[in-house]
């Protein structure tokens, strides 16, 4: 069990999505707002950014002046990301926090920084995919639910009634 000096720590995945938000609000009411400065455990946000190439495709004229400009974007969203992070732990008055911003696919920097961290706990979101998009798109959660050497909470926003 990996240990902060007396504190695990815990990562969690950071995105733009509503269900990505959810889960850093509802992983702070349940496991730090309740306990002030004597929660159990240290928390790193880690933020995946995508890589241009990954978004734009290497193919086509023009792509080497469209990269840029992709990266630019990518950029200032992770900084938003970031941005809302920490607004949301303050309100909550959590301050043994990390943010990190880290370029790559989802899973694996997931993955990797509960390495890195030696993290006893990974909290991730769920989109709510269906079977197909699922399939199609692949699922973080389920890719870290299998691959992450530590416990997943995946956290499920829930279905709002009409």
């Amino acid at each position: 069990m990996a240990t902060t000096g007396e504190k695990q720590v815990m990562v969690i995945g950071a995105d733009e999505s509503e269900q990505s938000t959810y889960a850093l609000e509802w992983t702070l009411d349940h496991f730090f707002a309740p306990f002030g400065p004597t929660s159990p455990f240290k928390l790193v946000i880690v933020h995946a950014k995508s890589m241009p190439s990954a978004v734009v495709g290497l193919a086509g004229p023009g792509a080497a002046e469209v990269l840029p400009i992709v990266d630019a974007d990518l950029k200032r969203m992770a900084a938003r990301v970031a941005d809302k992070a920490k607004q949301l732990c303050a309100t909550k008055s959590v301050t043994d926090v990390t943010v990190e911003l880290v370029e790559g696919d989802a899973r694996n920097v997931l993955c990797d920084a509960v390495e890195r961290h030696q993290a006893s706990v990974l909290v991730v979101g769920s989109h709510g995919y269906g079977a197909i998009k699922r399939a199609v798109l692949g699922s973080v959660s389920d890719y870290c639910a299998h691959h992450a050497h530590c416990s997943v909470m995946i956290v499920k926003k829930p279905k709002t009634k009409h």
